[in-house]
């Protein structure tokens, strides 16, 4: 891993949808980028950065905080800001819906060799979500990890793929995310995928009933936050 890349990814992250009320949007990007995520990273021991994406299908938002680890989201300035929220902070979660809030751990990365950018600000992240049944997982891990992950970073526009265990979740009972940084959304076309889902280990778990992957990608919005001084 490079120096760059280290320097801003965490062992873990929050990973947090909203959608701001109709006509809204404005008044929400304000308060996001100039009060929300700057105030976590900067005043939250063990957040280490955040970047923003927008849907491409709506004004549907996300926000991937990077952590030092889950224990972060237990340190006690983490919690009075999420349990007595500013007025401001308050007023806003009070109009948005669309709310998810899902906390991870990461148990394997692996980044695109030569990469042209920084891979975890790329342009495009697909977020895929699995409910891996316990007795499966051992197996789904190894499979996942050693082959699936270098199938797709074969793709020129596959930047860094991880593996993360989520440690808690809201609103579906997930077992594990998987975020992927693309350099463009053409990444996931079917015939792109061909390769990495034409496998005799993808054609086993596919072949299982609880084998339901449910992907989202969002587009960047703006620079990361990064914890400063």
């Amino acid at each position: 891993m490079s120096p760059a890349l280290q320097a801003v990814k965490g062992n873990a992250v929050l990973f947090s949808e909203m959608t701001p009320p109709d006509g809204g949007e404005d008044a929400f990007n304000a308060w996001y980028d100039g009060h929300h995520s700057p105030h976590h990273v900067q005043g939250v021991p063990g957040f280490i950065s955040a970047m923003r994406y927008r849907s491409g299908v709506g004004p549907h938002y996300l926000a991937v905080y990077e952590l030092t680890g889950p224990e972060a989201l237990d340190h006690e300035e983490y919690r009075k800001r999420k349990l007595t929220p500013d007025d401001a902070t308050r007023r806003m979660l009070e109009s948005v819906s669309g709310f998810t809030r899902y906390i991870a751990a990461e148990a394997f990365s692996e980044a695109r060799v030569g990469s042209p950018i920084m891979p975890l600000d790329a342009p495009v992240i697909a977020c895929v979500f699995y409910s891996v049944p316990m007795e499966w997982r051992g197996a789904f891990d190894v499979w996942y990890d050693e082959e699936y992950i270098p199938l797709l970073l074969q793709s020129p526009d596959w930047l860094l793929a991880r593996r993360l265990d989520v440690v808690q979740s809201d609103p579906e009972p997930y077992t594990h995310m998987m975020l992927h940084y693309l350099n463009d959304e053409r990444a996931l076309r079917p015939a792109n995928l061909v390769r990495a889902n034409g496998t005799e280990g993808w054609q086993k778990f596919a072949a299982e009933p609880w084998f339901a992957p449910v992907l989202v990608a969002y587009h960047r919005r703006n620079q990361r936050f990064l914890k400063s001084g």
